[in-house]
């Protein structure tokens, strides 16, 4: 049985003109905004840092970020989001966000677990450095 994930429910939700392009270089968000979007990388890589730069996570396509400030109550963003390479993005604001966790419940489990996968690896990553 095939995996659904959460950005290909993201894509099942989406309407045209949610899609948006992002040149190399471009900060997608700034550490402290206020958040009212997540974001599913269709295309291209995104460096998330925190801490100053001291912490980083490549994000590459497939993967989904950014939900932290839909669901925090000063729905601030807890890091950078930089793309360091042409990037395709899938933009879902809050509305949409809470619509699929109450419509789509499983969309809050797959995005749990795209959140695990990725610390899990950065954990991994972070063990031998």
């Amino acid at each position: 049985m095939p995996t659904i994930n959460a950005l290909e429910t993201m894509r099942a939700l989406a309407s045209n003109g949610e899609v948006t392009t992002v040149e190399p270089g471009s900060l997608i968000f700034r550490s402290g905004e206020a958040g009212d979007c997540m974001f599913g990388l269709l295309e291209g890589t995104v460096e998330l840092s925190w801490n100053g730069d001291a912490g980083h996570e490549t994000i590459k396509a497939g993967d989904v970020f950014g939900a932290g400030a839909l669901v925090t109550p000063d729905h601030r963003r807890y890091g950078n989001a930089k793309a360091l390479t042409p990037c395709k993005l899938l933009v879902m604001n809050r509305e949409k966000f809470l619509f699929a966790v109450q419509e789509a419940p499983m969309f809050a489990i797959e995005l749990l677990g795209s959140i695990d996968q990725r610390l899990r690896q950065l954990k991994d990553s972070t063990r031998f450095s």
